[in-house]
């Protein structure tokens, strides 16, 4: 798998670029159950800012939004989500040479996503000079910027979930 495949299984959630535990434990080539295991066996390596477990609502957001099929395919259990640096740790504890490669992959994946979003606030810096030389004329030019930089800020906490789709990276917040 490239890792453009990767970036459509890397979602927002919290604030936070994450996969969830079936689609990493499908990179890896192990079933969700013993990834899950495995992550408890070493819950020292996975600390609050590597993996935080799904709220039901969070999860029912998901589904609503298509990015995952239905809460049943979960197997009744409410889906991990794991940062970066947690996918990097699951390939450690895996320790085989397919979780190797995959993570190399994965971290690609969220550096490339990292890129994107580091490219909307070069924008918005230019919106704010280019505001300052068009200081004092027309509000409709100043009404055009707030409606750009609208369009470009991260979601905070307290929105509601975007019906609208990215091609590579989907935003869901409870």
């Amino acid at each position: 798998m490239s890792h453009k495949g990767i970036e459509s299984k890397i979602f927002i959630i919290r604030g936070h670029k994450v996969m969830l535990d079936r689609d990493l434990a499908d990179l890896y080539g192990v079933k969700t159950r013993p990834l899950r295991q495995q992550v408890k066996r070493n819950k020292e390596r996975f600390p609050e800012d590597f993996m935080f477990r799904l709220t039901k609502n969070e999860t029912e957001i998901l589904v609503s939004q298509f990015a995952i099929p239905s809460i049943k395919s979960l197997g009744g259990h409410l889906p991990y989500a794991f940062t970066e640096h947690g996918a990097i740790m699951i390939a450690s504890i895996l320790n085989t040479k397919r979780a190797v490669q995959v993570s190399i992959f994965v971290v690609r994946a969220f550096n490339k996503i990292r890129e994107m979003l580091s490219g909307h606030k070069n924008i918005l810096k230019k919106l704010d000079e280019l505001e300052q030389r068009v200081e004092g004329h027309d509000h409709h030019i100043h009404s055009l910027f707030d409606i750009i930089r609208g369009l470009l800020k991260k979601p905070s906490a307290s929105s509601k979930p975007s019906r609208r789709r990215t091609p590579k990276v989907r935003v869901f917040v409870s």
